[in-house]
């Protein structure tokens, strides 16, 4: 038998699960280890982590080094959040717990940790799409941050972070040093104003009827049947509201029993539980699900799917894919034209396959950068290309790396603007060589696509595209006057013919 240990430091404890690969090839969960441990409270607040800290997190890994050695551990992933993505010598605090453990941390991004909680809720499977079927919002809460991803009809819309993590809230109420009864209306005041531009700008006319909520501190109280009645892991929103009044009222020490955590902790959980309870009230939800679900089983769903064992099924590129088109027509993109040019992009891409050496992953990148690739006009029409890569590079697109958002932001810019060769590039970036050989590849055929529909008029119909020595024919019934067409086709075929040692020809039937 074979097994992986997923790993999580995160801002609010350490967790290890142990996974089985079992003969069906599937994976089971047989040991779970945790241990609190608020590296947030030092990063949020001092911007590093103590050394004392930095002791006990290197110890407590040792400790979980040696449980994976007892289960002979074959393979496994450690990644790190918020608290270590926002200290100021994460480059140090890495070698450190390399050279002090043995064990590897990876950083993730933001947009890479909550999509791995995302998957984390697909582990859940039919019951995740039978919640997604009706207006749902993901509420992710962690230390530092909270993602907010709204869903209809099963399609993500957006997917949006706010700085209102429960131990960031919690440092400013300590500096505050609030009463107890003025606890509450200041979350309440610190949540309500980010919330409240959140539904102004994303929500609109659009109808939530559930939250699904993870974090470290509620989740697993709604779960077990502590907080109140929960009927098939659903909590109604009234019965939610009546335990968070009850939250506020009461002592720590008395919840604390009820509850059976810790006493330390009741603050926490109930900054969580306002900062869901604002949410209930802001988008009208009347039911929360907590799957208590954590990041570990998220790292699980992601080395099964890289394993290719068997998982619950769930189209994560098409959650990609629909968040693009959102932001572009937020940013009023023109749809009628990114279809056209996704249509030739990956008609291009795949006559080329021999040719460009790209896999599945970098046509999936080229067809998100035909989808955004007018948005900077928005801000402004002589400078669309920079403009562009701002817009792509400061939103959140769940599911793409920070490297592969960038790929996707150059692809963009360097369809409106001069291409950048790579010795001048990585002065301002830190696009690698390999990242850099596919904007490349991927911007000349975009750039080809873009000189075919230069007017906006979709001239080229039933576009076919074929290869034949070193011509890339592309043949199509144009039934309209092409010459405007020809003309830029001619300057923007000259990278293409660069990139590939390919020449690409019109053919008008």
């Amino acid at each position: 038998m074979k097994t992986f240990a997923a790993l999580d430091v995160g801002s609010f404890e350490l967790a290890m699960k142990i996974y089985e690969i079992t003969n069906r090839d599937t994976l089971k969960e047989i040991d779970c280890v945790r241990h609190h441990l608020a590296l947030g409270s030092d990063s949020y607040n001092t911007g590093k982590i103590g050394l004392s800290k930095i002791d006990e997190l290197c110890r407590v890994l040792k400790e979980f080094r040696k449980i994976m050695d007892g289960y002979q551990v074959s393979e496994y992933k450690c990644y790190g959040t918020s608290a270590i993505r926002e200290t100021a010598n994460t480059m140090i605090l890495l070698d450190q717990i390399k050279n002090r453990t043995g064990l590897t941390v990876e950083v993730l991004s933001n947009s890479e940790q909550r999509f791995l909680d995302y998957k984390s809720v697909a582990f859940e499977g039919e019951k995740f799409h039978r919640i997604l079927d009706k207006g749902t919002a993901i509420v992710d809460i962690g230390g530092g941050n909270i993602q907010i991803s709204l869903f209809e009809n099963d399609t993500l819309v957006t997917t949006q972070s706010l700085k209102l993590g429960v131990l960031r809230i919690h440092e400013q109420l300590l500096k505050m040093q609030p009463s107890p009864s003025k606890v509450g209306l200041l979350i309440e005041e610190i949540a309500d104003g980010q919330i409240s531009v959140f539904k102004k700008l994303f929500m609109k006319d659009r109808a939530v009827q559930n939250l699904i909520i993870m974090d470290d501190y509620v989740s697993s109280v709604v779960k077990n049947g502590a907080a109140g009645e929960v009927k098939d892991g659903v909590m109604d929103g009234n019965v939610f509201h009546a335990f968070t009044d009850r939250l506020g009222s009461s002592g720590a020490e008395e919840m604390a029993d009820v509850l059976s955590v810790p006493e330390e902790n009741v603050p926490l959980i109930y900054i969580s539980a306002k900062l869901i309870e604002r949410l209930l009230l802001a988008t009208g939800a009347s039911s929360i699900w907590a799957p208590g679900v954590s990041l570990t089983d998220g790292i699980a769903y992601e080395y099964a799917e890289k394993k290719h064992i068997k998982m619950i099924s769930h189209d994560f590129e098409k959650d990609i894919l629909a968040c693009a088109r959102n932001i572009s027509k937020r940013y009023m993109g023109s749809k009628k034209r990114g279809e056209t040019l996704e249509e030739i992009c990956l008609s291009i891409f795949d006559t080329m396959k021999k040719v460009h050496g790209m896999g599945k992953r970098q046509r999936f990148l080229l067809q998100l950068a035909a989808i955004l690739h007018d948005c900077g006009k928005f801000i402004n029409l002589t400078n669309v290309g920079e403009c562009s890569y701002g817009i792509i590079m400061n939103t959140e697109i769940i599911g793409l790396s920070h490297a592969e958002r960038e790929a996707v932001a150059l692809m963009v810019r360097f369809n409106h603007d001069p291409f950048v060769y790579y010795e001048e590039l990585a002065k301002n970036s830190l696009v690698d060589r390999e990242t850099y050989r596919v904007v490349a590849k991927c911007t000349a055929i975009l750039r080809v696509a873009n000189g075919l529909d230069k007017s906006h008029k979709d001239k080229f119909k039933k576009l076919h595209t074929s290869l034949k020595d070193d011509v890339l024919y592309l043949s199509a019934d144009a039934d309209q006057d092409i010459l405007y067409e020809m003309e830029t086709f001619k300057e923007r075929a000259g990278f293409f013919e660069e990139v590939f040692n390919i020449r690409p020809q019109i053919v008008q039937k």
